[in-house]
Formats: structure tokens, C-alpha cells, sequence
């Protein structure tokens, strides 16, 4: 790690460093392509109303590198709050040396401190790093199968 971390609840005034994190998101998954109006839209909807969700956001050195959303739900399986884990990403230049993992730290550990009694992601088929981060924190693999219908 070179230079000062911090890993924060993120402001309107990240979202034009969150979407341009989601474009490089977007550009490499399978399923979505980026649109930086959308991605606009999008994290304006979160930041308006912090029932929906908190996204966090990693900065080294006072720059965006990183950020993950979390969206809340209810399970009634679980009878409680619940999150939907999505956008998990760090910037390309910034890999290796452990953030993705203390990013997914603080996300799992800001669900736990706002009583949520599940985490969900979606990651892509291909991107076995991913799943084994993921894993290596406790996530397994669900026998459900994600569907889509876009409206």
C-alpha cells in the first residue's frame, strides 16, 4: 500500500469518480456496458435516500480508487434486513496489495453495524479472483440461480 487509505460512506460529491470506476466496471462484465449518464442517475437514486443504500469508497491519497455498494432489502427468509452487494471494484493501478479485501472488510462490517442478516453478490462466471476473495471472507457459493428480465 503506498500513500494514505481511507475507506468512507461515500457523498454526492463522489459520484463523478464512482461512475467513472463503474465504467471500467461495466466495460469488462459481460451483461453491462457503460453509460455514465446511467451510472449518474443510478448513485444520485442511492445518495438521496439512505434507505436504499450506503455505497462506500476507497481513497488513497485524497483520489477515488475504489467502491462498493451496498443496497438494502428485507429477507423474509431471514425476517430482517438484508444487503445486495454490487459494484465491487478497484481502479487497475491499485490491485495487489490487499484493498479489494479491506474494501469488502469494511462492507461486510458496515452490514453487521447496521443489523443485516445477509449479504448477496453477483459476480461474473469468468472472474474466478473475484469468487476467491469473496470466498476467502466467508461468501459460498448459493444454490440459487440469478435471473434477469430487463424492463
Amino acid at each position: 500500500m503506498s500513500g494514505q487509505e481511507i475507506i468512507r460512506l461515500a457523498t454526492h460529491a463522489d459520484i463523478p469518480a464512482m461512475a467513472g470506476l463503474l465504467g471500467i466496471l461495466f466495460s469488462r462484465e459481460g451483461e453491462f456496458t457503460p453509460a455514465l449518464d446511467r451510472q449518474v442517475a443510478g448513485l444520485t437514486a442511492i445518495l438521496d435516500d439512505p434507505a436504499i443504500g450506503s455505497p462506500l469508497v476507497a481513497e488513497r491519497d485524497g483520489v477515488m480508487v475504489g467502491m462498493v455498494s451496498l443496497l438494502y432489502t428485507i429477507s423474509t427468509a431471514l425476517g430482517g434486513r438484508a444487503v445486495v452487494m454490487e459494484d465491487m471494484i478497484v481502479h487497475p493501478d491499485h490491485r495487489g496489495d490487499g484493498l479489494g479485501t479491506r474494501l469488502l472488510d469494511a462492507a461486510i462490517a458496515h452490514a453487521k453495524a447496521t443489523v443485516c442478516l445477509r449479504i448477496t453478490l453477483l459476480t461474473d462466471v469468468t472472474n474466478v479472483g473475484a469468487q476467491r476473495l469473496y470466498e476467502r471472507r466467508g461468501f459460498v457459493k448459493s444454490v440459487m440461480l440469478p435471473m434477469r428480465l430487463k424492463l
